[in-house]
């Protein structure tokens, strides 16, 4: 209470001096205090979600086969279990946006993590594919909060000209989880001499898979508890004095000035911010949701994660090992790492638009590629087997999409998202397109086996297209927003 005491006094102090000479403020560095390292270690540490985000997701990858056999599942069962996720990934994006605006960003940080760590420990006990799904469920939740809360975090403590590096971080963190995770499940795998076989601990190494990611959820949990909240939510909620020290700190510049900027963008709206006030005349949302959701939807419609979720699998079905296929994957994930990087360097020097229209048009070109290639395959289903040198081609191809995809849509869309929505409702309209994204991927991830089935040809083919239209899309309708501040989106 001594806080909110003290904040509410230093408001009404702040209200004075607003309208007084600029000569009575103090002057503020350029930068904050703590240098840019130090708004560089607290956008780390939100960007870790981001890291739980890839490991949970991707974790499944190597437990498919495994789990499969292990439960008798159908593939399509077994498409909705891989999946499950995902469906709490857009309940717990959908919430987490209202709830980290009256709650705050870093104790819905704190709650991801405890979410995570129960769902890590529930999957490596399952016993049944509906126990499993459910605990997949709770882990998505968590997914779906972090997907949510890092960008905006990232995007409400950093400064304009570092804002698209350090937005970019969360989906460094994103592909790292997918490494890393990729990385235990061949470990594991290799140990135990297969997914479904003993570990010499004890337990099949498919259930060790799951249980590995309580390590960085504890982590993610501590981290949590040690970084400041966005200062912008600071001063929504009228508690300036925390709010000025937090800017000066991370931030830097005219602080005072900053803080004014900050309450006009809020002037008025100081109510809760709910979905309706995302109305707007089109189509019943306000155009710049309209584009936040295409964005996000889009960015799933090109298969990114049937790559990760299903890859083993499918270079098991073009005649690789199980062994040499885990490490095919290690391989990618470890190209969209570097790509990422690529991004990090070029987004506040080119900015995010030309970034998607370059990387759209790689996708296009590539995923194409992979299509034609595997309309050369022989076999239907899992007999599927690609003859050289449309394997050697198609393994390219596939290479080069992750290029293509990690140095523009991957990053982009995310620093887009985080910035893009006024102060107002940054955090409720980012929630809206977050679920829209989840629900995307949960279809994309779905269908995929029964595309399969179709044919890998027909399923690239579709891709193939959502990519095309994706150019289209940010070719009409993105608008740069490159060292723009927040207060003027």
């Amino acid at each position: 209470m001594h806080d909110e005491a003290m904040d509410a006094m230093d408001a009404s102090a702040s209200g004075q001096r607003a309208g007084g000479s600029a000569g009575q403020a103090a002057a503020a560095p350029s930068v904050g205090t703590g240098g840019n390292g130090a708004v560089v270690l607290v956008s780390t540490a939100a960007a870790l979600g981001g890291f739980l985000f890839g490991y949970d997701t991707s974790v499944i990858n190597g437990t498919v086969d495994a789990i499969e056999a292990r439960f008798n599942m159908s593939s399509g069962l077994l498409g909705f279990v891989v999946s499950s996720a995902l469906l709490g990934s857009v309940v717990g994006a959908w919430f987490a946006g209202p709830l980290a605006d009256r709650f705050g960003r870093v104790r819905v940080m704190i709650v991801a993590a405890i979410f995570f760590a129960v769902s890590a420990v529930g999957s490596g006990l399952a016993t049944s594919p509906i126990d499993l799904t459910l605990w997949r469920i709770l882990g998505g939740l968590a997914v779906g909060a972090a997907s949510v809360i890092a960008p905006a975090y990232i995007a409400e403590m950093a400064p304009a000209h570092l804002r698209g590096r350090l937005g970019s971080l969360q989906q460094l963190a994103i592909v790292f989880g997918i490494f890393v995770a990729l990385l235990v499940d061949a470990l594991l795998a290799e140990v135990a001499g297969g997914a479904a076989e003993d570990v010499p601990w004890g337990g099949a190494a498919w259930r060790w898979m799951f249980i590995s990611a309580a390590i960085p959820a504890f982590v993610y949990g501590v981290i949590s508890l040690q970084i400041p909240e966005s200062p912008r939510y600071l001063v929504r909620k009228g508690r300036l004095s925390k709010a000025r020290e937090v800017l000066v700190k991370y931030v830097g510049g005219d602080v005072d000035e900053r803080i004014r900027d900050i309450q006009r963008s809020l002037a008025g709206n100081e109510e809760k911010v709910v979905l309706r006030d995302l109305r707007g005349p089109r189509l019943g949302l306000l155009p710049i949701v309209w584009v936040g959701i295409l964005l996000s939807v889009f960015q799933q419609f090109v298969g990114i994660n049937v790559i990760f979720y299903y890859s083993t699998t499918l270079w098991r079905s073009v005649g690789f090992s199980e062994s040499n296929s885990l490490l095919i994957t290690v391989i990618t994930s470890v190209t969209n790492i570097v790509t990422t990087l690529i991004a990090i360097a070029l987004i506040d020097k080119i900015g995010r638009k030309p970034l998607l229209i370059i990387g759209a048009s790689g996708m296009v070109v590539t995923l194409g590629v992979m299509s034609y290639c595997f309309s050369n395959a022989t076999g239907s289903g899992n007999d599927v087997h690609l003859g050289q040198p449309y394997g050697t081609i198609a393994l390219i191809a596939a290479n080069l999409y992750v290029v293509a995809f990690g140095m523009s849509w991957g990053p982009v869309v995310w620093v887009l998202l985080g910035e893009m929505f006024n102060n107002r409702i940054r955090a409720t309209a980012l929630a809206v397109a977050a679920a829209a994204q989840w629900l995307a991927n949960w279809a994309i991830s779905t269908s995929f086996p029964t595309l399969a089935n179709i044919g890998l040809s027909f399923a690239y083919g579709l891709y193939t297209i959502f990519a095309a239209l994706a150019l289209i899309f940010v070719t009409m309708a993105v608008k740069e927003t490159k060292g723009r501040e927040l207060e003027d989106m």
